[in-house]
């Protein structure tokens, strides 16, 4: 079975490395967080929070 030139080995890792971080980026600012949530904790009060000891 022939070896593989370091320098192909070298060029597949930054092939996958680009493709990685291509892929990683992608996700990260396909993400669209909803506003519904940011409504939701301003509804907490703050005068629930006494403690019956």
């Amino acid at each position: 079975m022939p070896q593989m030139a370091p320098i192909n080995w070298l060029s597949l890792f930054l092939l996958f490395s680009v493709i990685f971080v291509l892929f990683n980026v992608m996700n990260y600012f396909s993400y669209f967080p909803s506003s519904s949530k940011s409504k939701d904790l301003k509804k907490i009060s703050v005068n629930s929070m006494n403690w019956k000891w």
